[in-house]
């Protein structure tokens, strides 16, 4: 179960790319975000497993070409080895055809690694309290490579969701636009551990293993409020 965070605790943030200049870049920015601390970096991703072992982490960012062992899968390791540390995949456009297979992968999320810094510091704090990190320019790209047919799978996605009550859609539609459950509660005026109980109804109504999956399919059936 992932830890609730305010700015008074401080997220701890392991960062693997084999890339010096990116890692610099990317610590640079959180570590100038209040409550998140960068404590460890990685050049592979069997150096990242191993620090996350012993780290224990509560984010890791992990690119997804690495030598040694790639993203994918270390993050399928953390899973099982660290599953308390959530997972967030560094990716490109060119990575498309690695995305899709993420999705099994136990990733909290997809993030650009040119996007805009304030999507990576929302995303590091949406996932350490126990959200998804997904763009939307991400977002539409998942949903590309996952098939061509994207009106046959939005009325897929339609179908599925209308078996939900309309409270748990809206809560599917905020978990598609990367919100925390305290931030749900926020939104809806509901208590924390109610949204909590929602969200996990959710999942198993839909079969996902993770938020992620369940983001994907909110921007197909087009329950995402476009403000956020």
């Amino acid at each position: 179960m992932r830890r609730g965070y305010g700015l008074s605790r401080t997220i701890t943030v392991l960062l693997a790319d084999d890339e010096p200049m990116l890692r610099t870049g990317v610590r640079t920015v959180l570590d100038a975000a209040p409550g998140i601390e960068v404590v460890a970096e990685a050049a592979d991703g069997r150096e990242a497993v191993r620090l996350a072992r012993g780290l224990r982490p509560d984010v890791c960012l992990l690119d997804i070409r690495m030598p040694r062992l790639d993203g994918l899968a270390a993050a399928a390791e953390l899973a099982t080895l660290v599953p308390q540390t959530a997972v967030v995949m560094l990716t490109t456009f060119s990575d498309d055809a690695y995305v899709a297979d993420a999705l099994g992968s136990g990733a909290a999320g997809f993030l650009l690694k040119s996007g805009d810094p304030r999507e990576l510091i929302t995303g590091v704090r949406a996932v350490a309290e126990g959200g998804a990190a997904l763009s939307p320019a991400v977002a539409r790209r998942v949903i590309t490579c996952l098939g061509e047919d994207r009106l046959g799978r939005g009325l897929a996605a339609r179908a599925r969701v209308a078996e939900l009550t309309v409270r748990e859609r809206e809560v599917l539609g905020l978990v598609g636009a990367g919100l925390s459950n305290a931030e749900i509660a926020r939104r809806l005026f509901l208590v924390e551990g109610t949204v909590k109980t929602y969200v996990s109804t959710v999942l198993a109504r839909l079969g996902f293993k993770n938020r992620v999956q369940a983001a994907i399919l909110a921007y197909e059936a087009g329950l995402v409020p476009q403000e956020s």
